[in-house]
């Protein structure tokens, strides 16, 4: 067995990424799960641009946009009048790729594929018990007895045992008392591209169009009484608020209730022990960012993990990954309470600014463009963070920590290629013209061989840009001296304790 495992608790979304990952890295992964199998119900069902942008960097998104829905509108009704059209999935500038609505579980299973043929299987009902750490290696204790592992990554969501046997903190409040959820069969009279929200007083409905004939989500407020059975108080919303009758509704597919809480992590890692997904944030769905910030920690994590699995540097390159990632948390935190706030209208001034403030602006498309960009999670950087420029320069992008959007680019040999393809094996060294076997050197010495792709853009460019395997920059310039000051400084952070 090789020397470093890292074992992640927890199937879902972002801990199959955080293993595809890694292994794609070389390290050695196992993933553990105490559900007996695949989960079957949808439960997230949006998946913003950037979610996409993940999954297709790990080699998973597969067949996945041809199999979801794409929306076009999202048409806001208050007090039975359609005030508002919002226009979603536009391209723009930055948006190149359209917001997609499917099942969590066939996101799962498409990274349950790469993985496997990575060569990694889920080990299904294995659930664990407690844990213990000393300084060099992590115990797993499971009714059938202990296993070691080097790293233990907690991604077994908002109740995670991992968060809690590694005694990290998970402050918070609730948002909203009780929510319900349903997945139908049901004739609308809505438009398959189209998410329709009808608002009265405090009182909210939706409706997601989802894969499958007539399949929908509807979502609501929960009422009191409605946590056994929450479709009696959906059909009445459908007729009360949108004039649907009830027996529009064929067949119930799936049903849940639950509270909608705020929760951030303090911390995302205690020694060999790190946090990602709803074990390190949990927030309102509103506004579709949960799975997608999981993504975004996944991959985030995967290749600092593996540089530090690979003795490239020491363990404290970690840290760089709550420094990272912990602000995107908190940011998505804020933004989905204060939306929830506005849409539920939970005061009669909230109310009154939503229905004659909010609500109309949205028809503007200077803030339809905004908000369909902040939503894509595009706009993130980790500028500011440790590994970044923390430069602020309109026009000088991108600068270390920024986004590097895809590109077309030529490999070695030639042939034709884009820079997100080409990430799936590690890091991409973009050089212009014939490129240089300097930069080459500095950058797999560092990095490994085996890590680091060096391609060509057909367009003219007089700087070199080391681009990290999340499609963030991690160094821009001409020097090869520099790109090794660069390099150095980045592993020297792993090695600072």
């Amino acid at each position: 067995m090789p020397s470093t495992t890292v074992v992640i608790v927890g199937a879902g979304p972002t801990g199959l990424a955080a293993a595809c990952g890694l292994r794609a890295a070389g390290v050695f992964v196992r993933v553990l799960d105490k559900a007996p199998g695949p989960a079957v119900t949808s439960r997230a069902l949006g998946l913003q641009p950037r979610g996409a942008e993940v999954l297709d960097r790990l080699g998973a998104l597969g067949d996945l946009p041809e199999r979801s829905v794409r929306i076009a509108h999202v048409v806001t009704y208050v007090d039975g009048r359609p005030l508002a059209r919002l226009a979603v999935g536009q391209p723009t500038k930055l948006v190149a790729r359209p917001g997609l609505l499917m099942s969590q579980a066939e996101v799962e299973a498409r990274l349950r594929d790469r993985l496997a043929g990575l060569g990694v299987e889920v080990e299904w009902s294995r659930e664990l018990l407690d844990v213990r750490q000393t300084t060099d290696r992590v115990a797993l204790h499971f009714a059938d007895g202990e296993q070691q592992a080097d790293w233990l990554v907690g991604c077994d969501g908002a109740h995670s045992r991992v968060r809690k046997a590694a005694g990290i903190g998970f402050p918070g409040a609730p948002v909203v008392e009780r929510f319900l959820l349903a997945d139908v069969t049901a004739r609308l009279p809505i438009p398959r591209d189209t998410v329709a929200v009808w608002l009265h007083g405090d009182t909210m409905l939706g409706a997601f169009p989802l894969p499958g004939e007539d399949v929908w989500r509807l979502m609501a407020p929960a009422p009191a009484g409605s946590a056994a059975d929450p479709m009696p108080a959906l059909a009445e919303l459908l007729l009360r608020e949108a004039g649907i009758p009830a027996g529009a509704v064929r067949e119930v597919l799936w049903t849940s209730t639950f509270r909608i809480h705020r929760r951030l992590a303090s911390s995302y890692r205690q020694g060999r022990i790190l946090l990602a997904g709803d074990a390190a944030h949990i927030h309102s769905p509103f506004g579709g960012q949960g799975m997608n910030t999981g993504l975004g920690d996944a991959e985030n994590l995967a290749w600092k993990l593996a540089l530090v699995a690979a003795g490239r540097c020491g363990d404290g390159l970690l840290d760089t990954y709550a420094a990272e990632r912990r602000p995107i948390a908190r940011e998505v935190l804020a933004s989905t309470s204060a939306m929830t706030g506005m849409v539920l209208g939970q005061t009669a001034w909230e109310r009154a600014l939503r229905d004659h403030v909010f609500v109309p602006l949205l028809n503007r498309p200077l803030v339809q463009r905004r908000l369909w960009e902040k939503s894509s999670q595009l706009t993130l950087t980790y500028r500011q963070g440790p590994l970044g420029s923390g430069r602020h320069l309109p026009g000088s992008a991108p600068w270390p920590g920024d986004r590097v959007p895809d590109r077309a680019c030529i490999r070695r040999d030639g042939t034709a290629t884009c820079l997100y393809e080409e990430l799936r094996a590690g890091w991409a060294l973009l050089t212009p013209g014939a490129g240089s076997a300097d930069h080459e050197a500095v950058a797999r010495r560092h990095l490994g061989a085996d890590r680091v792709t060096t391609l060509t853009v057909p367009e003219s460019r007089r700087h070199t840009m080391l681009v990290r395997p999340d499609a963030h920059l991690a160094w821009r310039g001409t020097s090869p001296a520099a790109l090794h000051e660069a390099l150095a400084r980045i592993l020297d952070i792993g090695t600072r304790q």
